[in-house]
């Protein structure tokens, strides 16, 4: 998924406290979210969590592998 659209659903399911890293270990500053995917995420898709649970996003740029 496009990086800036899982923000966007997780924001829209009232989930703030979100953190980003670059999955590749590069280190890298995700700038424009539109340009990177999201590979995975610190808590499971569809498990409730409390809003201040913080949530890691992992990312790569579109096209790496």
């Amino acid at each position: 998924m496009v990086h800036q659209t899982a923000q966007d659903t997780m924001q829209a399911a009232g989930l703030y406290f979100l953190r980003e890293e670059d999955a590749t270990g590069q280190g890298r500053i995700l700038a424009l979210d539109r340009n990177w995917t999201t590979t995975a995420q610190s808590v499971a898709a569809g498990q409730v969590v409390d809003c201040t649970t913080p949530i890691t996003l992992s990312a790569k740029k579109i096209g790496e592998r």
